[in-house]
């Protein structure tokens, strides 16, 4: 059964901890910006497509922070998913992992 925007436990993914933490969106549907900003520790996200329905949210500006981070776990995902990226880039600081119906 594939993951629903309801059923689908979104995850924190910290560069400085091996296991995601799980989040909930505070109205428990979507998250907001302003609760991103706040769980990412930033002022830009982006949005990182794994598959249909799963993204990572990042911080935007991460790789301008000094120092940066690098995220394994998130890049990992990423590249797991979406081959082409190897070697290409990176993702560093926190991301969010959730359905995409998740943030609105």
């Amino acid at each position: 059964m594939p993951a629903t925007a309801t059923t689908y436990q979104p995850q924190l993914l910290d560069p400085h901890s091996a296991n995601p933490q799980p989040v909930s969106p505070r109205n428990g549907r979507s998250f907001k910006l302003a609760e991103l900003y706040e769980l990412l520790d930033c002022q830009l996200v982006d949005v990182v497509r794994l598959t249909d329905e799963l993204i990572l949210i990042i911080d935007d500006e991460g790789k301008f922070r000094t120092p940066c981070y690098l995220n394994l776990l998130a890049t990992y995902l990423w590249y797991q998913h979406q081959p082409e990226a190897r070697g290409q880039d990176s993702i560093v600081g926190r991301a969010i992992l959730c359905h995409d119906k998740q943030f609105r």
